[in-house]
Formats: structure tokens, C-alpha cells, sequence
């Protein structure tokens, strides 16, 4: 008799129902060449008591088999492999640990993408320092999941999602046209417009476009590691350029492109990331004539444009006369919540309709409720009346910040107030090592998002945090400090 308890393994702990993994086994076994077309299987009476299961599981765990041709039943006779099924080389019948197919690797080559993140939990920690991100609390994410149930409920709306919506659906776009034309001087129609899944696929899909083999691509240093990585997936060389107090060193990039071709120069002009730096109005300038003079794309992060407490914001680059080779993109994430995947590019026609056809591939459309539900927060304003109310509200936070880092840790740290946006950029002095600073705090229950072990610094995201989380979290770095020193 063949020996069924070396192939027919049940693990009671599993979600698999138990007929099933016996169906499972069975079929395994057979792939595996281990039962051959036309092998008897035991009776259900003689498989259950086998394998201590009751009888109707066993019958269950036939009559599938049976409906996918695996097994043959002759009632009152016999159960056998089915003899449709081609003869497989026999393997080994002893009975081996067996791993379940996914939690095998896969040994084919494929392509790989780089280092992989792994998103650590913050569950487990008390306090979290973000890199710049909205306090949802202030959000009217509340008013957008209204209008979106309400846009769900309509019948005539529904019938629109049949249409192709890859580019985004029009009454966004119209809407999203008339905004930026408003807050940021970028006067284009709806087709200059493509909605994405927020900021990061925008440069993706604009880096895929952009950047051919055998050409450079030139990034700040530090710079925003996210866009990086994907020029470093692409296998285009990346050129860092320094910050400093001006933003990117145009000069240097002028000398680049006198001795290399360049295709693109990706900028983060407003705050970038992650110094929160501001590219000065000589150096824009300069950048727009250099983009002219040596034909190369730039790629304008609108990154935080929206939050600027000072005074008004420098205009984007691409609100100025720059002949199409500026790729703007921004998204509503940092505006409404970071789980709003609402990202956009702006750009010449022609461009957003082979970037359509790029996102097609990988996406073929967003969620048309909640691109139309924006459409209706824009359109009534409400998104204006939530900037005006946050920038009041992350602008106290900013100066509150400030006067705790500066009570607190003003003799080791060093920082600049921005003049927008949600982070700071906070350095350290030699005496304090970034690296073993983030592991004292990692044990004290505080841990911080983002770190540059060359600069010796940290960003602090201060806009999601009221007065109170701001003082608990300077103090328990204070300590971290005074541990430390």
C-alpha cells in the first residue's frame, strides 16, 4: 500500500480548511511524480482513519479533486489518479518538511530594483519625529469623504466610470488647471495636466521619459532619496551637486554641461529636500537660461510650495517663459493627508500623452470619486480655507520649534528658520554623533524618520505636532544629549 501519511501532511493551524490540504497535498504529489495516472487512492473510510480526520472530509477532499480531473471515482469500486494526467519522473516518497510555495525564493533571474526598505512600525514607539507631514487633524478629509460618498450615490456618475480615466477625470483637471493658475501663476489648459498616485509616480513616470541611457542626471547633495532611486533604477548616472545657504550651485551645473550631456536636472526649488533650503532668484534665473542654452530637461518638485509664512512664495520656475522643458509636479498629500494618494504633472501636451500611455502599463486609472470629490473642495474653495488656516496654525509651530531647539540645545545644534513648509533641518556639533543619537532615543520610545549620517543631521517635521508634543519631544532629545555628552 502506498504509504499516503509521507505526502499528506495537515497542519490544524493553518486558514486552509483541512479537506483542502489534503486536496492540495494530493495534487502536489502528483506534479511531483510521487502518484502516478492511475494510482489507487484509499477508500474515504481507510484515508480517514489514516489521517485521524473524519470521513466527510476526506469525501469533501475527493469530490474536489474529482471536479478538476485530478481523480477518477468509480462509485462503490475505486478512487485513482486519472490517467489524462502525463506520466511525471517519480521523486522520493520519504517524507520531507514541506514549504509552502511562496515562502520559497525565486531562483529565475529577475531584475532588482535595489536595496529593499522595510518600513519600520511606529506603533511601538511614543513619540515620532515625521520628515514634514500634515497634521490630519486639521484636515478636511472629513468634507472629501463627503462629497465622495455623495459623487459614490449618484447613478449619472457612476456611468462615468466606464470612461477611460487614465490621464484623470476631466472636472479635476479643469479645476486643478484654474488653481494652479490662480496660486501659482502657471497658466495651461486640462490637457497640460495628468493626475497621478501622488508625487513619487509623477517622477517616475517623468524619469522613464526623461532619461535615455549614455546622459547624466543632476540632483542636489543631500537630495530627496526617493527621486534617486529612481534614476539609480533607470541606471542613469547620477552628478550630486552641493546645497548651500542658495540652494543648488547653478554655476557648477553650467560647468557640467560644458564637458558632459545632461537630460535632466531634477530641483526641489521651494524647500528641498531634506535642508529645507530656497533656490535663489538669481540662480532660478540662471537655471531657466542654462535649461535653454544646453537643452535639458528640468524636473520642478513643487514639494510644500503650498506653506510659505514669511512672505508670498517665489513663483515656480514653470509659471516663467521656459519653451516646455519644465516637468512640474506637486501632489494634494501634503495638503489633505498623506494616505490621499493625489499627485499631478504638468507639462507640454505631447509629453502628458506618452506619460498617459507610461501609466496605462502600470495603472490604468485612479479613483474617479475621490479625483472629482477634490475637484469639488477646489472648486468651492474649501482647500484655500484649510491653507490659510494651517499655514497660521504650522507657522506658530515653526517658531515654537525654534525657541525650544534654541532653549534647549542651542550650544550643539545648528539650524536656519525656513521661510515655508513643514520640517526643520537640524544639525549637530562634533561632540554628538547622529547615528548613536537616534539609538538612545529609539530606547527612550522616541523615534525620528529621517536622518543624514554625512551631515551629522536630522529632519524634524514640526507641522503635525501641537505645542505640547513639540515640548515632550525636544525634552526627551535634551536628555538623549545629556546622555550622550
Amino acid at each position: 500500500m502506498f504509504p499516503f501519511e509521507t505526502i499528506i501532511t495537515i497542519d490544524r493551524n493553518l486558514k486552509l480548511p483541512v479537506y483542502r490540504q489534503i486536496a492540495v497535498n494530493i495534487i502536489q504529489a502528483v506534479r511531483n511524480g510521487v502518484l502516478k495516472p492511475g494510482t489507487p487512492l484509499l477508500s474515504s473510510r481507510e484515508m480517514a482513519r489514516l489521517l485521524g480526520v473524519h470521513r466527510k472530509t476526506v469525501i469533501a477532499a475527493y469530490d474536489e479533486l474529482n471536479a478538476q480531473d485530478w481523480i477518477t471515482i468509480i462509485p462503490r469500486k475505486q478512487v485513482h489518479i486519472s490517467e489524462k494526467i502525463p506520466l511525471l519522473n517519480p521523486q522520493k516518497w520519504e517524507k520531507e518538511k514541506q514549504i509552502p510555495p511562496y515562502q520559497n525564493s525565486l531562483n529565475i533571474p529577475f531584475v532588482e530594483v535595489g536595496p529593499i526598505t522595510t518600513p519600520q512600525p511606529t506603533d511601538s514607539f511614543h513619540w515620532f519625529i515625521d520628515d514634514g507631514r500634515p497634521d490630519i487633524r486639521l484636515s478636511p478629509i472629513s468634507s472629501l469623504l463627503k462629497t465622495y460618498r455623495l459623487l459614490a450615490a449618484r447613478k449619472s456618475v457612476s456611468k462615468k466610470t466606464a470612461q477611460d480615466n487614465t490621464q484623470g477625470t476631466i472636472r479635476l483637471r479643469i479645476e486643478l488647471a484654474n488653481y494652479l493658475s490662480e496660486t501659482r501663476g502657471i497658466n495651461i489648459s486640462e490637457e497640460n495636466l495628468l493626475i497621478t498616485h501622488g508625487a513619487q509616480m509623477s517622477i517616475y513616470l517623468a524619469a522613464h521619459l526623461l532619461a535615455p541611457p549614455k546622459t547624466s542626471v543632476i540632483v542636489g547633495k543631500p537630495n530627496y532619496p526617493m527621486a534617486n532611486k529612481v534614476f539609480n533604477q533607470l541606471n542613469v548616472p547620477l552628478v550630486e551637486v552641493a546645497m548651500d545657504s542658495d540652494g543648488l550651485d547653478v554655476d557648477r551645473i553650467e560647468r557640467l554641461c560644458q564637458k558632459t550631456k545632461i537630460s535632466v536636472v531634477y530641483v526641489i526649488p521651494h524647500h528641498h529636500y531634506p535642508t529645507t533650503v530656497t533656490l535663489s532668484v538669481e540662480r532660478r534665473i540662471k537655471l531657466l537660461e542654462l535649461s535653454k542654452r544646453y537643452n535639458f530637461v528640468i524636473i520642478e518638485d513643487d514639494y510644500d510650495y503650498d506653506y510659505h509664512y514669511s512672505s508670498s512664495p517665489y513663483l515656480p520656475l514653470a509659471s516663467a517663459q521656459h519653451y516646455g522643458n519644465i516637468i512640474y509636479i506637486g501632489s494634494f498629500s501634503k495638503v489633505l493627508d498623506p494616505a490621499v494618494r493625489i499627485g499631478f504633472m504638468v507639462a507640454p501636451t505631447n509629453f502628458i500623452a506618452q506619460a498617459t500611455e507610461l501609466r496605462r502599463l502600470i495603472d490604468i486609472g485612479g479613483d474617479m470619486y475621490m479625483q472629482d470629490a477634490l475637484a469639488v473642495l477646489i472648486q468651492e474653495r474649501e482647500i484655500s480655507r484649510h491653507l490659510k488656516k494651517a499655514k497660521k496654525v504650522y507657522h506658530q509651530r515653526r517658531d515654537r520649534l525654534a525657541h525650544l531647539l534654541q532653549q534647549a540645545l542651542g550650544s550643539h545644534v545648528s539650524f536656519s528658520i525656513p521661510s515655508g513648509g513643514m520640517a526643520m533641518w537640524i544639525r549637530f556639533d562634533s561632540t554628538i554623533d547622529i547615528q548613536e543619537l537616534t539609538e538612545t532615543l529609539a530606547k527612550n520610545k522616541l523615534k525620528i524618520g529621517c536622518i543624514d549620517k554625512t551631515e551629522n543631521a536630522f529632519r524634524f517635521g514640526f507641522a503635525s505636532m501641537e505645542e505640547q508634543e513639540l515640548e515632550e519631544t525636544v525634552d526627551q532629545i535634551k536628555q538623549a544629549v545629556e546622555q550622550l555628552i
